[in-house]
């Protein structure tokens, strides 16, 4: 069975190199050397950003569990975390647009070094504090550095499609190739070289470090509202505002809700559903292979944003009803597969099936990010962008917690199930948000907010 694995990912290399390099001129766009420099600068920030994520990911729980945490004590720092993200990470998000993109970003470097440094301690207040900060980070993570782009490529007068590319390339690059050579990397420091399992948050750490002497040295401010006279509450009620406003940014929002939650849970389920009996599966391997999946999504992102005649509201629909029934497979397996009884061994022949599913669930996640930046870029009004997409992550992140918190509480199989049912449920949404796509936006969401903010409060 250990040839099944070479073959997938080999199977998977192959068809990303040749998508990549069969690439013609109707794939691709033609921009400005000035569109260049700025892309890749941004590329080479959001790489080491992601480089300092996916480095402490495969080692957080193995570090918990060295300094002797059990498995409901390691929950509950997952918990904080997520938890951390939907309160701290919303209010910290949101003063990106008041007090500045670029400063936020810095921010998310600090906070994610500082959580980094508590991980040399075993004690587990030190270490839930290190979760808090870096739930704080992720939001950060996922909200300024996409505001700040978007923001700069309209404040320098760059064509709108053109941003299509920046978002293909850095998922590409940032969730693709970069997961797979951290995950290298985490293994030759904790394993080959024994520096112990401390060492790739060191390594993020550096990254993190040098990404954020980039940012300083050559990234300009921008913001959403700098206006003095919003405090933070205002902020909010004026996200909120332009979410019930517009049907658009609010099945937006859902559909994010909805995907984010499943590829979530499925990150949790995705071992037990390969080995149910224990057998011994190669996770750096096999998560690599996820990961390469990825990359092939996010190619096949960029060919059908370049091209005029696909639009991403209408393709969508397509990605999430392939994503809801690949999630499906471990039901099917389970029924009309006999279940082996043997433990230990190597993977089963309804994990081969399983995984070939589990790499088309992770091809479409390579085609929802850069799709869904593309989405928000033209939904979401740049006034209070990071505040909006901070309260897309709420939903989320409340969702997380209760199958985190009640992960031992259902089949693998009803959890499987449950979403695939959300993923269909946004494959129904999005069909909504393409009929819905051309009316005319939003034309002044604040004028509404200042509107209700005249209007007497009935107590």
């Amino acid at each position: 069975m250990e040839l099944f694995y070479y073959l997938v990912f080999g199977g998977l290399g192959a068809v990303v190199a040749a998508v990549e390099f069969s690439k013609t001129n109707k794939d691709r766009i033609n921009t400005s050397s000035a569109f260049n420099s700025f892309k890749n600068n941004y590329l080479v920030v959001y790489s080491l950003m992601m480089a300092g994520d996916w480095l402490q990911g495969p080692y957080v729980y193995y570090l918990y569990t060295t300094y002797g945490y059990s498995k409901g004590e390691i929950g509950q720092l997952f918990i904080a975390g997520f938890g951390s993200s939907m309160l701290f990470g919303t209010i910290v998000g949101s003063l990106a647009d008041k007090q500045g993109r670029k400063r936020a970003c810095v921010t998310y470097c600090i906070t994610y070094i500082l959580s980094c440094i508590t991980k040399h301690s075993p004690q587990y207040k030190i270490l839930m504090l290190g979760r808090v900060l870096g739930g704080i980070a992720t939001s950060l993570l996922f909200s300024a550095f996409e505001s700040w782009l978007v923001a700069e490529h309209n404040k320098r007068g760059f064509e709108q499609q053109w941003l299509s590319i920046t978002f293909s390339k850095a998922i590409f690059l940032g969730n693709g190739l970069v997961a797979i050579l951290s995950g290298l990397f985490g293994n030759v420091l904790v394993d080959t070289l024994s520096l112990g399992p401390v060492a790739p948050f060191d390594a993020a750490a550096c990254f993190l470090a040098i990404g954020m002497a980039i940012i300083l040295s050559s990234w300009s401010e921008n913001y959403g509202d700098p206006s003095e006279s919003k405090d933070l509450l205002t902020q909010f009620r004026g996200a909120a505002v332009a979410i019930a406003s517009d049907e658009k940014i609010a099945l937006l929002g859902a559909i994010q809700s909805l995907f984010e939650g499943s590829m979530y849970t499925f990150v949790f389920l995705w071992t037990p559903a390969l080995s149910p009996n224990d057998e011994e599966i190669p996770h750096g391997f096999i998560f690599a292979t996820f990961m390469l999946a990825s990359m092939l999504g996010s190619s096949l992102a960029s060919r059908l944003m370049a091209r005029t005649t696909s639009r991403v509201e209408s393709y969508m629909q397509i990605v999430f009803a392939v994503s809801s029934a690949s999630l499906l497979l471990p039901i099917l397996t389970s029924i009309l597969v006999a279940p082996s009884k043997e433990k230990g061994g190597s993977i089963s022949f309804s994990g081969c099936i399983q995984l070939l599913g589990f790499c088309t669930f992770e091809a479409c996640v390579g085609i929802f990010w850069p799709s869904i930046m593309k989405m928000r870029s033209q939904y979401v009004p740049e006034e209070a962008r990071s505040t909006i997409m901070n309260f897309f992550r709420i939903p989320l992140n409340i969702f997380v917690c209760v199958v985190l918190y009640n992960v031992n509480a259902f089949p693998i199989t009803v959890m499987f199930g449950m979403c695939s049912i959300f993923l269909f449920v946004a494959c129904i949404l999005q069909r909504r948000l393409m009929v819905i796509a051309d009316k005319p936006k939003l034309e002044d969401w604040a004028m509404k907010e200042r509107d209700n903010e005249s209007e007497p409060l009935n107590i």
